[in-house]
């Protein structure tokens, strides 16, 4: 049976937004950090807000013992306890309340608000967390001036950290210590942070352009203090770069991080202490890919800029999140970009997008950027809030230029510093520095879905123009339909035949659902390259040949639409397998050795040419398929793969080893580019999975010299059949075991096989010592490595696929409801998979559903998939 919907978690909504009733000016907490429990002794002073009708003031608290509460220094018993909340009424303008409560870090399963963290106590405080700490307002509203003193054993934790600078520390008898903190900028509880531990530190200094010193402190557990260094020189760079791109200086004295191994987000931009999942800080070359050196450079950068957009300037609720995410992702982008390849950063950029937004935007999980209700906020950190936040946020910065974006930032940060605003706020912010009516485009704030756009082109050689005519369309989603036309700046450039760029790009800002544009001097039929840059996060389908593709393939100055030429010619290629296995594809094969040939013998960027030799995924593939079956995509996907094998094994034999190591190791664009193009290559030339395959494979993984080749060589090797398989999946768990991250690589380079002995292996790693179901990073390891990126299995007929997923749910429902939630995502599009797949997806939520104790976290994602 379904969960009693009398008690059924409840919806809350955009509408319904209230001021809080009373401000709370200054926070003062004390923590008694024992094995057993912990004791919070919070002092807060509120004073009513002007902008507020109601008066009762209402406080969160969860999983905690109330000890006392005292208003103004005396005994209070006049407030209720009900549904998680203490009710008081009547209540003076001013006044001090002291609330004294118990809490348990130590069995905190869910990591949030305090809990420990193999050994190390750490708070998660955002989204609704602060309430597990102490009785508070909990929501981002409340701005309050924080101090905190921390009180533990010294000897188990010397570390003693919280917000802001540190101004005492100090001995206490029996052994204890202390440190006091206070955080001179206003902000919202969810920001407060407190870590205490047994850790060793890595220290820095930072020059702000002002001339100030800022220590710069990394956190971490003894022996990984080797793999802090390429964090550390990524928040100085971030640093720098805010201040030189957005004008932004960090003010305080002092700035840290901290690691660590349990964690339910990536990490979290607290004020001051920052707390991170250690995959995204620690990276040294013996046990990080490419892609983790890359990804802790934008983490770190993300979590700082935080300082400014998130934090100094915070959601007035939480359906203002983008706010700050989508902000800040973008800004994390261009950090990344300005570090990197632009073009390369791009692309991964819009291909994450599409492999993960696009499928949600398409599933009963749609929702807008701004929704405007939830159940529980923790299923809105997604990729629509994130990502298509972030394109947004770049749209803008296309329609008003760089230089007036800029000054709608400045404007932003002078207006709102030290305040809770909206996503309205923002947007106004970029029509008053840019004079522009911003009420279109703030459509996309409202509007679930992805919009699509047809493009076809006229070309007449009397009057020598060319025209292009446009037509877009929103999809319904749950809740909305009949969408209105958005705003949709296209950003596009003309070749000539040759290659050669006739006119360079121009913004074409379309605003109705049919519309033309003209080019006039236009000498002969041109090829558009339409959406350069991927300047809106659409659906964009054309009336180009593959002849034209190919010309923008080869010649176009834009990196983004080379590679989407590419893309969309080998999806055509795919498309065409699917329906007819006998389908000539002879061209797209030949086509496919001109690219390696430009690699061969001319100067290429060679992370871009990785990109190009690769083919689109699964999920990109079944997104243009009406009626999805994964298995089918795979066999044409290997078919097309095969024939580029046998057609050029030579040429991508000398492309590899022309791109063998050259006995240096350095994390810089050409080299990872270098790496990247090779592994790319190893990749086509093991794709059949012999005898010859797997030996190449296992000698490629015994001369790296880092873990992004020998990862290549595992994930080659993951299908194979063959003993040299096991012989360096076990070699490798041998060297490397004593490192979490890097096991945590072991679980999901198996679990991504598609070889038949896969559910036996996915048997046999559940029950290896080395999974802990409590751990969220080998959860998403082993479960999410295997759902989202093994749609073959996952989808298996038999069904066993969707049956471990749901195991996994359940058991984590009562374990740690946020991570089960997460799990839920891979049965989102049941409804566009076969028959079949469809009866047995259903099912298995309905299992999840009937489980009658459903936390909110799990009921809403699936309550929703289900209708």
């Amino acid at each position: 049976m379904p969960p009693d919907t009398s008690s059924s978690p409840q919806t809350i909504y955009l509408k319904d937004y209230t001021p809080a009733p009373y401000l709370a000016s200054s926070v003062a907490l004390r923590f008694e950090l024992f094995e057993d429990k912990t004791l919070v002794h919070a002092e807060v002073r509120y004073e009513k807000n002007p902008a507020a009708k109601n008066s009762e003031l209402v406080l969160h608290g969860q999983d905690q013992t109330l000890l006392s509460v005292q208003l103004n220094g005396e005994k209070y018993s006049d407030y209720r306890l009900e549904d998680n909340r203490m009710l008081l009424a009547d209540l003076p303008a001013q006044f001090t309340l002291t609330i004294s409560s118990e809490i348990h870090p130590e069995s905190n399963t869910a990591l949030e608000g305090l809990y420990k963290s193999q050994g190390t106590f750490c708070t998660q405080c955002e989204a609704e967390g602060f309430r597990r700490i102490t009785y508070f307002q909990d929501r981002p509203d409340v701005l309050s001036i924080f101090s905190v003193r921390i009180e533990a054993d010294k000897a188990l934790y010397p570390v003693l950290l919280s917000n802001g600078n540190l101004v005492e520390r100090g001995d206490l008898p029996a052994g204890r210590h202390f440190t006091a903190w206070h955080d001179p900028f206003p902000k919202p509880c969810y920001l407060f942070a407190l870590v205490a531990g047994d850790l060793v530190r890595v220290a820095d200094i930072f020059t702000t352009r002002s001339g100030r010193k800022v220590d710069l402190h990394i956190y971490v557990r003894s022996g990984d203090e080797g793999q802090c260094d390429h964090a550390m020189a990524s928040l100085k760079k971030s640093m720098r770069w805010d201040e030189e791109r957005y004008g932004r200086e960090y003010e305080l004295d002092l700035f840290n991080i901290v690691a660590v191994s349990d964690f339910n987000m990536g990490a979290m931009e607290n004020t001051s202490l920052n707390i991170f999942n250690t995959k995204l800080v620690l990276a040294q070359q013996e046990t990080a890919t490419d892609s983790d050196f890359i990804s802790v450079e934008a983490v770190i950068a993300h979590e700082y800029f935080h300082n400014w957009t998130g934090n100094r300037v915070t959601c007035r609720d939480w359906f203002q999140l983008s706010l700050k995410e989508g902000l800040t992702v973008f800004r994390d982008q261009e950090f990344s970009a300005d570090m990197n390849s632009r073009a390369v950063q791009r692309i991964d950029d819009v291909d994450q997008l599409r492999r993960l937004q696009f499928p949600e935007d398409a599933s009963p999980l749609a929702h807008a950027v701004q929704p405007d209700n939830f159940i529980e906020i923790s299923n809105f950190y997604t990729m629509t809030i994130y990502e298509k936040g972030s394109e947004l946020i770049r749209m803008q910065h296309t329609l008003l230029g760089p230089d007036t974006y800029r000054k709608a930032t400045d404007l932003y940060f002078q207006r709102f510093d030290g305040h809770a605003v909206t996503i309205d706020d923002f947007v106004q912010c970029m029509a008053d520095a840019s004079g522009r009516d911003m009420r279109q485009f703030h459509r996309w704030y409202k509007q679930a879905g992805t919009p699509s756009v047809q493009a076809s082109g006229r070309y007449d050689a009397n009057t020598a123009s060319y025209t292009l005519s446009l037509k877009q369309s929103q999809p319904d989603t749950p809740g909305q339909t009949n969408k209105q036309p958005l705003l949709i700046p296209l950003a596009v450039g003309l070749l000539n035949e040759q290659g050669e760029e006739t006119h360079a790009t121009q913004i074409l800002e379309m605003t109705e659902r049919e519309q033309e544009f003209r080019f006039e001097g236009v000498n002969a039929r041109p090829v558009p390259s339409i959406l350069r840059g991927f300047s809106a996060p659409i659906k964009l389908s054309t009336d180009l040949s593959d002849d034209d593709l190919r010309l923008l393939q080869l010649k176009d100055t834009d990196g983004f639409n080379k590679w989407e030429a590419g893309q969309t010619i080998a999806l055509r290629t795919i498309q065409r397998v699917i329906a007819d296995a006998e389908a000539d594809i002879s061209q797209f094969v030949a086509d496919f050795g001109t690219l390696i040939t430009q690699g061969l013998n001319q100067e290429v960027d060679k992370a871009l040419l990785a990109r190009a030799l690769s083919l689109p995924s699964i999920s990109v593939i079944g997104q243009a398929q009406a009626v999805v079956d994964p298995a089918a995509i795979d066999q044409a996907r290997d078919v097309v793969l095969k024939a580029i094998k046998r057609a050029h094994k030579d040429a991508l034999a000398e492309l590899y080893a022309q791109n063998a190591s050259q006995g240096v190791f350095e994390i810089t664009p050409q080299a990872m580019g270098r790496r990247a193009l090779r592994n790319t290559v190893l990749e086509l030339l093991t794709v059949t999975n012999g005898t010859g395959c797997a030996a190449r494979a296992q000698a490629h993984y015994q001369q790296a010299d880092n873990m992004t080749d020998r990862v290549a060589a595992l994930s080659s090797l993951a299908d194979s059949t063959q003993p040299q398989r096991e012989q360096v999946f076990d070699d490798f768990y041998q060297r490397f075991q004593q490192y979490q991250l890097v096991v945590d690589k072991w679980f999901s380079l198996q679990v991504i096989a598609k070889r038949d002995s896969l559910f036996t292996d996915f048997a046999a790693l559940r029950q290896h010592a080395e999974f802990n179901i409590r751990n969220p990073n080998r959860v998403r390891a082993l479960y999410s490595a295997f759902a989202v990126n093994n749609p073959v299995k996952f989808h298996d007929p038999s069904g066993q696929g969707y049956a471990l997923l749901r195991d996994a749910i359940i058991e984590l429902n009562s374990i740690n409801p946020q991570i089960a939630a997460r799990q839920v995502t891979p049965f989102r599009e049941w409804r566009r998979y076969t028959p079949a797949l469809q009866t047995q997806m259903q099912a298995a939520l309905q299992t999840i559903m009937d489980n009658p104790k459903l936390s909110s976290d799990v009921f809403e994602v699936v309550s929703k998939c289900l209708k």
